[in-house]
């Protein structure tokens, strides 16, 4: 920790307090000097964590991703889009969003309930990880976008959601008991494909035996794109080992410029009830031993690059992947790195059947191109269930989940109750 950045800020702490106060924990502001200089402390934190050159060159991403994004939504004759509340606030401004998340520090920090000390710390997590969240979060979505900007060049065009919005959250989409798709794509003379942004994702729920029902849901790995053949419009399936039906294809998007020497510990989330407590307890050890397996190494050497701590097992991001991949099972697996990757390690996995496309910097659309062009050869011929689409639109809309026998017997009393109507719909479609 700088010594030098405590004693900056303390001394513009100490020119503000003459134009605030605090009263019963609160800070009153007495002239608009206070907050000034307030902002004046946050934007030195923003600028010695991120720094001008690190926020310019983002900016310049963000300004490529916002074309794409609009260029993309022309092609595939769509109406526009929906964007993660966090991330839509990213893009706006990358410094304003991350002053915001310093707002409740700062003020602890004026009011003494933080030492200067603690406050750097704080300030730095938050600042550092926002960013770090972000900067994946716009990676993730250039590559989805840039992949459907390619595919839109083949004839591709919208076909779900209804309403011709692309949508790149999931934001309570899971409340239905559904997991729907973030965009069907009909590519012609070959059939759709359907893509899931993050997926799966925890269902609601409401006791114990919902949750030992769902579980899965929180502590399955959770690859950044899922791809699937033809049209999808919900892969939760409980039954199997996995809980979503099993994608044909995998996206994988590393931006980070060292991500292939690094780890990460993965937890899954702690549930207090004890039922959900003899849940993860289960997960991790059968992930211990399902890991060791995926990777082809005895339980004794998986120490070698696993440890496991606190409910938490670390992992090399290079053995997760393979672990996503023998996890999942897809038809293929796809690796796009913004990096460029280490020949032997490119080796090493491509010796594992993953495609891997690395040095892919946002804005080079062409390198997409062939990501394109292999995941075309997936798409697949829709024959139409128009019940089970009726099914999942009124799902959304009522926010629950409808079983398809009471969908079917609703609709045969809404034609028998207007069966003149239909029958002047069925004459004018013939």
């Amino acid at each position: 920790m700088s010594e030098n950045l405590i004693k900056q800020v303390k001394d513009i702490i100490d020119s503000a307090k003459p134009y605030l106060s605090t009263s019963r924990g609160r800070v009153i502001l007495r002239d608009k000097r206070g907050l000034e200089y307030l902002d004046l402390v946050k934007d030195m934190i923003v600028n010695y964590y991120i720094g001008d050159s690190r926020l310019y060159e983002v900016n310049e991403w963000i300004s490529k991703f916002k074309s794409l994004l609009i260029d993309s939504i022309k092609l595939i004759n769509g109406r526009g889009w929906s964007l993660p509340r966090e991330f839509k606030s990213f893009i706006e401004d990358p410094r304003v969003h991350l002053r915001k998340k310093l707002f409740n520090y700062t003020f602890d920090l004026v009011r003494g309930k933080l030492s200067f000390e603690d406050y750097i710390e704080k300030s730095r997590q938050a600042v550092t990880t926002s960013f770090n969240t972000n900067i994946r979060s716009l990676y993730q979505y250039w590559i989805l976008l840039g992949v459907i900007y390619n595919l839109g060049l083949e004839g591709a065009h919208l076909v779900y959601p209804e309403h011709g919005y692309i949508m790149l959250d999931r934001s309570g989409r899971q409340k239905t008991g559904s997991i729907p798709p973030n965009i069907i794509l009909k590519i012609n003379g070959r059939g759709e494909l359907s893509f899931f942004i993050e997926a799966p994702r925890p269902l609601g729920w409401e006791d114990t035996r919902d949750l030992s029902r769902v579980w899965k849901l929180y502590v399955i790995f959770r690859p950044d794109i899922l791809v699937y053949s033809g049209r999808v419009l919900d892969i939760v399936d409980l039954r199997g080992d996995i809980p979503v039906i099993r994608p044909d294809i995998i996206i994988e998007c590393k931006e980070q410029p060292d991500w292939y020497i690094r780890s990460r510990y993965l937890k899954g989330p702690i549930a207090k009830p004890l039922t959900a407590e003899e849940w993860m307890s289960r997960w991790l050890k059968g992930l211990w031993e399902g890991l060791g397996e995926a990777l082809g190494v005895s339980r004794e050497k998986l120490g070698e690059f696993i440890e496991e701590r606190r409910g938490s097992i670390k992992v090399k991001e290079l053995d997760l992947i393979t672990f996503y991949k023998e996890t999942y099972k897809p038809k293929l697996f796809i690796l796009i790195s913004k990096p460029k990757i280490d020949e032997a390690i490119k080796k090493t996995l491509q010796s594992r059947n993953i495609v891997v496309i690395d040095n892919v910097e946002i804005g080079d659309i062409g390198r997409l191109r062939e990501v394109s062009k292999i995941i075309k050869e997936y798409a697949k011929p829709v024959s139409e269930d128009i019940i089970d689409t009726i099914r999942v639109l009124i799902s959304l809309k009522l926010n629950e989940n409808i079983n398809r026998d009471i969908v079917e017997r609703a609709l045969l009393k809404l034609a028998s109750s207007r069966i003149e109507e239909l029958v002047d719909i069925i004459l004018e479609e013939r």
